[in-house]
């Protein structure tokens, strides 16, 4: 399915990128552009930046970065014309209909038939689970008393010992060998070919939003190793951005979302009537994850398990649930271990009233923070109190943290002036204060990013973002340097197209330049350079170090001309010789490039 470029620049130009990036991560405001936590890697610190007047998005630690297609493309997993159909109905756009491409129909064709592999593949477990191979997946799940209305509701199932009847029963449906290898259901190996991953174990579906099957997991029967296994990531299958039991969760009429540990965990809250639970698929809790809540909640019940593994885990989900804008409490179902223990021993009520009881997180970490200092001792109580200060000061708001402030003071009997001021004093310092994203600064990744390429290269992206963030120097760039200056062909590329769009329409839309590139590597590479990912000098803008870009990259062009000049080129080597003596008188009276950021 293809649309004109008029089409697709209409909807693009009436769909604003931030309010389409909102929906999905919580965006902050910071001079030109707004932060939020990257939603494709997990971070602590926002490196997410989103920029309106450029209507691109770019991660400075992920390096992640384009137009509001390209983030639906890759957040939703959408086809290009997916994307522009999704943009064009919230934008109000009619778009015409137009015949589907080729590619189009065989990259949906073939997610279709993952997803019917899939669902082929959670009847065929469902149905083992009722036979005779399943009567000890059955007697397992009637262990942890689950009724047969629950066992139907998740489509629990069972992959039978042999690890080949799945194989066949899908080949036996007309699947290739190929698609059944991208469906994550199977291991290859020369020995045995093509096997079933998942063999003697206790099969859970796991689905998205949309409540399609897109993976498993399974527990071992027995004392095999892993204990739990899940399927792969593949075409269908993320698990930084699904949640199991979401698709039933995100309709339940309960006010908040329950985050837990385990599938059974789920499944027996949802049997006991809290229909709002959910969990993680064998990961951490990632920022992927605490958006999509924010879909659908506005406040987060955590409950892992009581270790230390769980108390950890409660710790690195709660600063990505409240950076997403969401409400994090913590319960406590001490002395069970997990959810699925404390209803077997106590039952709803009992569990109902440990939710309602649930410690706000921030109250959480300071209780946590409490046990690593000895506040017997006068030294440790100082301690634990300049600790709490900064973690104070992770609150930006005046008002929150002055409430937080009194209701530490409080429970730790010490004078809300005094921490108050313990509070400011660290602020004068600058300890603790969350970091704001290096914009100005080139970023872990980008150090590394430049240790990879050659001065040439550098010098090339710093000046071609210098055009783009200083479009007032354009003409006096151009006076000396041409688009086939830049030796490096994607740089070329972007110069061509920065000048082309510049002597037409008189100035530059980088999101328009960026979209002419298809190679992957070239488009994070022209992000980086349309966004700013680069040292600190380019937003000082000094005269002295744009000189000697241009300088350097004049020099190069020189040498690559020469290099690649034929044998008995006179007129070739005559104009590289008049280049030559040119540049110079360039370097020789540097005051001839009257270039300034003024």
């Amino acid at each position: 399915m293809r649309y004109t470029e008029d089409i697709i620049e209409e909807v693009r130009a009436r769909s604003d990128i931030v309010d389409v990036i909102s929906q999905y991560v919580k965006l902050q405001k910071k001079g030109s552009s707004y932060f939020g936590l990257c939603p494709f890697h997990n971070e602590k610190s926002p490196s997410f930046s989103v920029n309106r007047d450029k209507q691109m998005y770019y991660c400075f630690g992920c390096g992640a970065g384009g137009d509001a297609y390209a983030f639906l493309m890759e957040y939703e997993n959408y086809s290009f014309p997916e994307a522009v159909q999704h943009l064009a109905q919230q934008a109000g756009v009619e778009l015409p209909v137009v015949e589907e491409s080729r590619e189009d129909r065989a990259r949906r064709d073939h997610k279709s038939m993952l997803l019917g592999i899939q669902k082929q593949a959670a009847g065929y477990y469902h149905y083992q689970l009722k036979q005779d191979c399943g009567a000890q997946a059955r007697a397992y799940l009637d262990s942890r008393r689950l009724t047969a209305e629950t066992i139907h509701q998740f489509g629990l199932g069972y992959a039978e010992k042999t690890g080949a009847g799945l194989y066949r029963y899908l080949k036996g449906k007309g699947y290739s060998d190929e698609l059944l290898r991208d469906s994550g259901l199977f291991q290859v190996d020369e020995r045995r070919g093509m096997y079933d991953k998942f063999w003697n174990r206790v099969i859970f579906p796991i689905t998205d939003v949309q409540n399609r099957v897109i993976g498993f997991g399974g527990r071992v029967m027995g004392d095999g190793k892993p204990k739990y296994l899940n399927s792969p990531e593949t075409k269908i299958f993320d698990k930084g951005r699904n949640l199991y039991g979401l698709s039933r969760a995100r309709s339940s009429r309960r006010r908040n979302i329950i985050i837990c540990e385990g599938y059974m965990d789920v499944i027996s809250m949802h049997q006991a009537g809290f229909t709002n639970a959910v969990a993680s698929l064998g990961t951490a809790l990632t920022t992927g994850h605490a958006s999509l809540l924010k879909r659908y909640t506005e406040e987060v019940l955590l409950i892992y398990d009581s270790d230390e593994a769980g108390v950890k885990a409660a710790l690195r989900g709660i600063p990505l649930l409240r950076a997403a804008g969401l409400h994090a409490r913590v319960v406590n179902l001490s002395p069970h271990k997990d959810p699925d223990e404390f209803i077997k021993n106590e039952g709803p009520e009992k569990f109902q009233e440990r939710l309602d009881g649930a410690q706000n997180s921030f109250m959480f970490q300071i209780q946590m923070l409490e046990r690593e200092h000895d506040l017997s001792d006068p030294q440790g109580k100082t301690d634990f109190y300049r600790a709490v200060a900064q973690r104070l000061l992770e609150f930006t708001q005046d008002l929150e943290r002055d409430n937080y402030i009194e209701a530490v003071a409080r429970q730790y009997s010490i004078a809300k002036e005094q921490l108050h001021k313990m509070v400011n004093s660290l602020a004068l310092t600058g300890a603790g204060v969350p970091k704001s994203p290096k914009i100005r600064t080139t970023s872990e990744t980008s150090r590394k990013k430049a240790e990879g390429e050659s001065a040439r290269e550098r010098a090339q992206k710093l000046m071609l973002a210098w055009m783009v963030e200083q479009p007032q120097i354009f003409g006096q760039i151009s006076a000396y340097l041409k688009p086939e200056d830049f030796t490096t062909p994607t740089y070329r590329k972007a110069a061509s197209l920065l000048y082309e769009q510049q002597e037409r329409e008189g100035t530059f839309t980088p999101v328009r330049v960026w979209d002419q590139f298809e190679d992957e590597e070239e488009r994070k590479k022209v992000a980086s350079v349309l966004n700013g990912d680069l040292p600190a000098e380019l937003h000082r803008g000094e005269g002295k170090a744009l000189t000697d870009t241009l300088l350097r990259i004049l020099e190069d062009s020189l040498q690559e001309q020469r290099k690649n000049l034929k044998p008995g080129d006179i007129k070739g080597l005559q104009e590289n010789m008049d280049k030559e003596i040119g540049l110079k008188k360039l370097k020789m009276d540097r005051g001839q490039l009257h270039i300034s950021f003024e």
